[in-house]
């Protein structure tokens, strides 16, 4: 089926409490070892209802079937996108999408994440490690490239839709990147970082 991703919210101070060779399983506990709903990829948030269990969430992102393929062909629509978009939303959106789910701007002159390379320390297989502080910049980026969305239908339907792969349309595009800014936003209120486990 391909690589996966399954996406938390998580208590950073809480998981790193835990001795480093537990934290791994400790995530994958908190993504999998309870049953949230009949449906595992039902979207949207499940919060954990065991006590003391308060110090993370999972994310459900629509119709993704927990795939991280979609996350990558959002990437790769941009890409053929970026370019035809006002400068002051391809810059905050080059930002987001380039910190949380893409990384393929390095080679883009002006364009990606200006965050500090700070790989994941913990001992665990991640696609995304995001501290808790970097995530208030993610979703400044995201409060500067929201009101701009609709904006991007009309050069989406020109120079990104496509009938093969993910992400064909703009409307599943807009949705994409509206989940990941739900997560964005949850996790800046509570002061908690973002991970995306590999599975």
């Amino acid at each position: 089926m391909g690589v996966g991703i399954e996406v938390l919210i998580v208590d950073w101070p809480r998981v790193e409490a835990t001795k480093p060779s537990a934290r791994e399983e400790l995530l994958i506990d908190a993504a999998f070892g309870e049953v949230y709903s009949d449906d595992l990829f039902e979207h949207g948030w499940s919060w954990p209802t065991r006590p003391g269990e308060d110090w993370y969430a999972r994310y459900a992102f629509r119709d993704t079937i927990g795939s991280y393929k979609p996350h990558f062909w959002a990437g790769h629509r941009w890409e053929h996108l970026r370019d035809v978009v006002e400068p002051q939303a391809r810059e905050a959106l080059d930002r987001f999408s380039d910190a949380l789910f893409w990384h393929g701007m390095a080679d883009t002159p002006g364009a990606g994440s200006p965050l500090p390379e700070r790989p994941c320390t913990w001992d665990a297989d991640v696609l995304l490690w995001c501290p808790p502080d970097q995530v208030p910049l993610i979703a400044g980026w995201w409060r500067r490239a929201r009101p701009h969305l609709e904006e991007l239908r009309e050069p989406f339907d020109r120079h990104a839709a496509e009938p093969h792969g993910w992400i064909n349309t703009f409307d599943e595009f807009a949705r994409l990147l509206i989940d990941w800014g739900e997560v964005v936003n949850t996790a800046e209120r509570r002061g908690w970082g973002i991970v995306g486990l590999r599975c």
